[in-house]
């Protein structure tokens, strides 16, 4: 069963290259760790002022973003504070658990 790890972000639509060219130049330190599979950043449609985006990983299992998540490569990630004065409040997370192989 794999597992997907989805942070949900509003950005106003003014700050939204910001917000691209700070996911484009940040260090993930993703490549190395035991389970990650793939990694993508996806843009949607907001009706209001905002842009919306999802961070989205998928993991071989949820033990395995567990373990990331506890992990100095994941405070090393996140340490980076680049997306501070970009995003409208904290990104909203989601964890989903496929049910279909």
């Amino acid at each position: 069963m794999m597992y997907i790890a989805m942070n949900h972000f509003r950005v106003s639509k003014e700050r939204a290259s910001d917000f691209e060219k700070a996911w484009q130049q940040r260090e993930s330190f993703l490549d190395d760790v035991a389970g990650f599979i793939e990694f993508h950043l996806v843009k949607g449609v907001d009706e209001t002022d905002a842009c919306v985006y999802a961070s989205h990983t998928t993991w071989k299992d949820e033990a395995a973003f567990t373990d990331w998540f506890q992990s100095e490569a994941f405070r090393k990630a996140h340490s980076q504070g680049k997306l501070t004065g970009i995003i409208l409040g904290p990104p909203q997370f989601v964890g989903w658990t496929t049910v279909n192989q």
